[in-house]
């Protein structure tokens, strides 16, 4: 499909005043796009897709997709779509909202940016709830966009800190609190000690890209404070300890660049995370994971060895009894 103007000019928008990053524009696009030819479908050939895909025209997309087109769709229209997003392309509560996001981000745009319509009717939209066994967490290709806006950022020194902070949290599961409370004497080859949840001492092994990161910024870090001595590893732009809420901000700012919904995703969200990326592709046994993230009871790390859905057909499947014939 051809992209309508009024798509164009959005994501111009998004790129030049909003500073979001090519990836994040490009999956804004492709969402609305999706949104855009359901609509098409459903208002223009009353649900019939194989006359649409025979008549329409590309060089028709500006005759429909306009603001007068999109100021005129109801509840209903948004509450037909999202039903079609779970019930034929399958999307799972987390992927839908971020495509609700993606449509109060469109719409926020043509009425209070624009003004080219009258209402915006996406703010009764909510997002499906999510099961609270299984926590939210970011796959890995999310996880790869996260870094890359992160990479994008243009001062040197919050380039280089919050490569290292979001790193080290994706990398070792540790608690916002731990990790603000690390100092750069702790730092001992590739590991430091910290105590944790219930005053309990643990050592926090680093990868070595992560040691990478760090080293890098604590470099950038020591010009920036040039002779002022701070003990903090992470320190803020007022030279000194980082806070746990300017962290939590940080962090917010680049998931809400990346495209995610800071009311469902968090700073939280990356101990989840890493837990999620050891198990499902380090192959890390409960127990050591139990160690990893300084819990007490393993029946609180069994909450983050959660399988995704796919995973669990494929494991049904592999039971031998799947394909005998009765």
């Amino acid at each position: 499909m051809t992209k309508p103007i009024v798509l164009i000019d959005y994501l111009n928008y998004l790129k030049s005043i909003r500073g979001l990053s090519l990836i994040t524009i490009k999956e804004y696009s492709y969402d609305l796009e999706v949104f855009f030819e359901y609509q098409i479908i459903r208002k223009i050939y009353y649900g019939d897709r194989s006359s649409y895909e025979k008549d329409f025209k590309d060089s028709d997309i500006n005759k429909i997709i306009n603001p007068d087109f999109l100021g005129d769709l109801n509840i209903t229209d948004f509450y037909s779509y999202l039903s079609y997003l779970d019930n034929e392309k399958n999307d799972n509560p987390t992927t839908r909202s971020r495509k609700i996001s993606a449509l109060k981000s469109f719409y926020n745009y043509l009425y209070q940016e624009i003004e080219v319509i009258d209402k915006n009717i996406t703010i009764k939209l909510k997002n499906p709830k999510i099961s609270k066994r299984q926590p939210v967490y970011l796959t890995l290709d999310e996880t790869e966009r996260l870094l890359y806006v992160i990479n994008a950022e243009k001062n040197d020194f919050l380039r280089a800190r919050d490569l290292a902070i979001v790193f080290t949290f994706l990398t070792t599961g540790m608690r916002l609190s731990e990790l603000v409370s690390i100092n750069v004497n702790d730092i001992e080859n590739d590991h430091f000690s910290i105590v944790g949840k219930g005053n309990k001492e643990r050592t926090i092994y680093l990868t070595d890209n992560a040691l990478r990161l760090i080293h890098h910024y604590l470099k950038v870090r020591n010009d920036y404070l040039g002779d002022k001595y701070v003990d903090a590893l992470f320190v803020s732009t007022r030279k000194k300890r980082i806070s746990n809420r300017t962290v939590q901000a940080t962090i917010e700012k680049y998931l809400e660049k990346a495209g995610f919904d800071t009311s469902i995703y968090s700073t939280h969200k990356l101990r989840h995370t890493a837990a999620t990326l050891m198990y499902k592709y380090g192959n890390v046994d409960i127990r050591a994971l139990k160690d990893i993230l300084g819990h007490t009871s393993i029946s609180t790390t069994q909450i983050y060895t959660h399988l995704e859905d796919e995973d669990l057909k494929k494991a049904i499947n592999k039971n031998p009894l799947s394909d005998m014939e009765i």
